[in-house]
């Protein structure tokens, strides 16, 4: 930084000071430009606001085989003397199939249905206007829901309970349920004012570090395993665990452990010789049959067949990591670093408000480049925000060679909310690096966790407690060693499928079964073959269908495979927004009865119970996670419902190293990858993008590889407007720019598009970058005429003008 920005900074930062100082006693809470953000419970004068409503939360779960069953009660009370609702946040797996839910008052239950999300709404504050008791269950985040339960006159007892199901797919021989209890707090910068609905679950209030949950916690879980159970364990909870037989087990929660439910709850077991569940699932419906498909791949091959490998770890230091978390982090980060080969080259990146790089370019994996990394990293304390996507983008942006494979290990708790715009520019840039995650904490962010494994073809690993970080650091070493299998195919021979998912298989690392979902029609026969490469020799596998009957206990494949399918298209759906994937989401969950983004279950008494309709609004206040300081919360709040809440102290720590300024954040919400600038609303502020001119320079594009140079302009000339529509996404302050660019464009042998690049030029905005990349993935060219890759460069040249 030179001398006069660094004066400019500190002018800046001064003057946003002096203004956070609210005038003539003002509350900071009524600064009109707030931000939606977590805040602390702060008791009121008035006893009866106090009585808040959720007295306990339990889960009933049921695992047969692969399948895992839960229905989860949550019990309101209303202790004080006027009529409430009530309003809890509450987490669940990130792989749940939310299929039910009904509520209970006195002698009368009332079964859900399932709506259109503003359809369920509407009818919800219907009822709640109309003095009826009614309860709303929506989805936030795909692991964050929001109850919304009205009208619980005093001395009422409400019950609400929702059923979900979820698969359990073992890794290394290992099984692993996850019963997600407590949100943590997200940080975000975004206004309050013009924040979209499904984003004000944000603003929540907290009880203090080290306080215990204001609802008491409990769950029950058997384990029927259709094979010898060899071991189960909860690293969680104190439990007690007894086997009824060899392949049943029941886990019962310790009653030291009432208030246990700030923290996940985990269960992991293996059966007998480490075998796992493979094979056929198979189930017949009313209109529709489905099938889970699930086959072992082959045990692993020698790491020194492998190439070096570079790894680039990206470490959150904010203030949420402080205390265990980051001491875990830091424990990790030695194990990782320090078992590295003298072959492989390694960078870390801190960030937290900021980012620090430990060197511009990968360093060997010599002691003393290992020793300097561990002492960056031992120096932090922890602080600041959580900027993950500015440190995303710099890690991504760093320069690498062809030699070896580079590998992004990001390790957070993810308490953030920039999931889509994270899960975004993973996917853009796929094919640059494989992602791994490492969630470390009692209650991480696990939507953000395994999404950004997920859409970088990666694998999830998540730390819960400081024990618990040398075994998954050997863990994920072993993991990472070498691939199991790649070039994967699976094929149908005289099994009739359809409606199949994944689309594609990626290549796998961890020695766990490969899943596919689908349909099926006729008799089942024929033969599943699996099919690809390990250790570069080929690897077969067959399995007979005939083996395999329909049973009935299978009847949750339904929603397992609407779920799936769901998520596919959800993801989708942040890429590219539109009302194509939002009405087959909306039509996924009606059809099968699942809760989804678009859609809500809203369940209604038929009685009228408050008269006068006047309730007062009473917002849950949730436990910080164990082990999360109040660092994790640092914004102040106005009153709500009736109950004052205040912050803790603010707190900008920057990290202990200096920090280079953060690269400037994509403005995410200019404008849709879509959308066009010509169509803004009339009252808004019309872009000056109007007039955009793309030429492209046919006579500088370089072809490696056999596609005819005329088909490769053709399919570019048939898709310029869609860049022009990317262009118009420059900011105002660009009113004129004459610019050039190249597209690198890798095209797979059957003409799907593998790889996207804006290679060179001047084009930095990377809203507009992104807008490409993800346009060009989406083209479609002949197939190769050897059958191998083609990688073209396109050279274009533009200008943006006014309006």
């Amino acid at each position: 930084m030179n001398p006069i920005s660094g004066t400019v900074y500190r002018f800046v930062l001064f003057f946003s000071l002096f203004l956070m100082i609210p005038p003539n006693g003002m509350a900071a809470s009524e600064s009109p430009d707030k931000t939606l953000s977590p805040y602390f419970l702060v008791r009121s004068d008035d006893p009866a606001a106090d009585l808040l409503p959720l007295t306990g939360t339990s889960a009933r779960v049921r695992i047969a085989g692969v399948i895992a069953d839960v229905r989860v009660t949550q019990e309101y009370q209303n202790r004080g003397a006027r009529p409430i609702e009530a309003i809890y946040v509450f987490p669940a797996s990130t792989k749940a199939a939310v299929c039910g839910m009904k509520m209970t008052i006195g002698e009368r239950t009332i079964v859900a249905d399932i709506r259109e999300r503003e359809k369920a709404r509407q009818e919800y504050e219907a009822a709640k206007a109309e003095g009826k008791s009614a309860s709303l269950l929506e989805q936030q985040r795909p692991n964050v829901f929001q109850m919304n339960v009205a009208n619980i006159m005093p001395g009422d007892r409400i019950v609400a309970e929702l059923r979900y199901t979820e698969l359990l797919v073992p890794t290394d021989g290992e099984y692993e349920f996850v019963y997600p209890t407590v949100v943590g707090p997200r940080y975000a910068g975004a206004p309050e004012s013009g924040s979209p609905a499904p984003e004000k679950w944000v603003e929540n209030p907290y009880l203090h570090e080290g306080e215990k949950p204001a609802y008491t916690f409990d769950i029950t879980a058997e384990i029927s395993a259709g094979m010898p159970i060899d071991s189960a364990v909860c690293p969680s909870h104190k439990t007690d665990i007894r086997f009824d037989s060899p392949a049943l087990a029941r886990v019962t929660l310790d009653p030291s452990e009432t208030y246990g439910g700030n923290r996940d709850f985990i269960l992991r077991y293996r059966l007998t010789g480490g075998q796992v569940q493979s094979g056929l699932l198979l189930c017949r419906g009313e209109t529709e049959n489905f099938f889970l498909l699930m086959m072992q791949p082959p045990e692993r091959i020698a790491p020194a067949q492998m190439p070096p490998r570079e790894y680039i770890f990206i470490v959150d230091v904010s203030g949420s990591m402080r205390g265990f978390p980051l001491d875990t982090s830091k424990t990790l980060m030695k194990n990782l670093i320090g078992h590295l080969r003298p072959a492989d080259r390694f960078n870390v990146l801190l960030f937290a408000g900021g980012s620090k790089l430990l060197s511009e370019r990968s360093l060997p994996a010599t002691p003393e480049n290992i020793a300097r990394a561990i002492q960056v990293i031992d120096d932090q304390r922890g602080g600041g925000g959580t900027e993950v996507l500015p440190a995303l983008k710099r890690a991504l942006d760093l320069p690498g060679d062809d030699t070896g494979s580079r590998s992004v290990v990001i390790v957070t708790d993810g308490f953030v909310r920039v999931e889509k715009e994270a899960f975004d520019l993973i996917r853009t840039r796929l094919g640059e690096a494989n992602i791994f995650t490492f969630g470390i904490g009692s209650s991480v962010n696990r939507h953000l966790i395994e999404g950004m494994a997920r859409a970088g073809m990666g694998e999830p690993f998540v730390i819960t407690g400081p024990e618990e970080a040398p075994d998954r650091a050997a863990q994920f070493r072993r993991y990472i060693e070498s691939p199991v299998l790649t070039g994967v195919s699976v094929r149908f021979d005289g099994f009739d499928v359809y409606d199949t998912e994944p689309p594609a298989i990626p290549d796998l690392f961890a020695r766990r079964p490969i899943i596919v979902f689908g349909k099926w029609k006729g008799e089942p026969d024929g033969t599943v073959r699996l099919r690809g490469l390990s250790g570069g020799a080929p690897y077969s596998a067959d399995l007979a269908v005939s083996r395999f009957r329909p049973e009935a206990v299978n009847a949750g494949l339904r929603y397992l495979w609407a779920r799936h399918r769901i998520a596919m298209l959800t993801d989708d759906n942040r890429l590219d927004p539109g009302e194509r994937e939002a009405e087959k989401i909306t039509r996924l969950g009606l059809t099968y009865n699942l809760l989804t983004q678009y859609t809500s279950f809203v369940a209604i008494d038929s009685q009228v119970r408050n008269t006068d309709g006047k309730t007062t609004t009473v917002v849950q206040p949730l436990p910080l996670p164990q082990g999360v300081s109040d660092s994790a919360v640092s914004h102040s709040r106005s009153p709500v419902g009736g109950i004052m809440y205040s912050a803790a102290p603010k707190m900008a720590m920057p990290l202990t190293a200096p920090v280079m300024a953060p690269p400037p954040q994509p403005e995410m919400d200019r404008k849709s990858a879509d959308s066009d600038a010509d169509t803004a609303p009339a009252d808004e502020a019309k872009p000056v993008v109007a007039s955009v001119l793309v030429v492209n320079d046919a006579d500088k594009m370089t072809v490696r590889g056999m596609l005819p140079r005329a088909h490769l302009r053709e399919v570019l000339e048939q898709h310029l407007e869609e860049i022009k529509r990317c262009i118009r996404l420059l900011p105002e302050t660009e009113k004129h720019r004459k610019s050039e660019m190249v597209l690198k464009v890798t095209i797979g042998p059957g003409g799907q598009v593998t790889a996207a690049e804006v290679i060179s030029g001047d084009l930095k905005d990377e809203v507009v970058r992104l807008c490409i990349r993800k346009k060009i993935r989406e083209w479609s060219f002949h197939p190769s005429e050897d059958g191998k890759p083609v990688s073209a460069e396109y050279h274009i040249r533009f200008f943006k003008g006014m309006s």
